[in-house]
């Protein structure tokens, strides 16, 4: 019964930052081109559309720190792994190419998505190979 109670849990929590993680990305779909094709140059909607972005990105934080922590231990163990890979990878891999950036080895500018997409792809793998072994 008890194991039924955690699985219950552990969906709940996963349907719920589901629902956070999709509304932070629409909040960011709108932060981001409202400014270039619904409201240009208007800074009042612009703050409030970013501050709507960042209060859904902070719920969806609460809700994936509840979701970690209604985990038993070796999935704890296998999300704390990842995460802890994709931090260092996102520092050290962002801060490299900010460098190569600053000192104009590449010749466009240092772009934040690269750097999403490096540590997203981390923590992915990261959790693949963390299942894999411990399976």
């Amino acid at each position: 019964m008890k194991e039924k109670k955690w699985n219950m849990e552990v969906r709940s929590n996963t349907k719920k930052l589901k629902f956070w993680s999709l509304l932070w990305m629409v909040s960011m779909a709108i932060a981001t081109f409202g400014p270039m094709f619904v409201w240009p140059e208007n800074t009042v909607l612009n703050v409030l559309a970013i501050l709507i972005n960042l209060g859904c990105g902070g719920g969806m934080i609460l809700v994936n720190r509840k979701l970690i922590n209604s985990l038993d231990e070796l999935q704890k163990k296998i999300q704390m792994d990842a995460m802890g890979i994709a931090l260092g990878v996102g520092v050290v891999g962002g801060l490299g190419y900010s460098l190569l950036d600053q000192t104009n080895v590449i010749t466009q500018d240092a772009q934040i998505s690269f750097l999403v997409i490096l540590i997203s792809l981390t923590y992915m793998i990261g959790l693949f190979i963390g299942k894999k072994r411990y399976k």
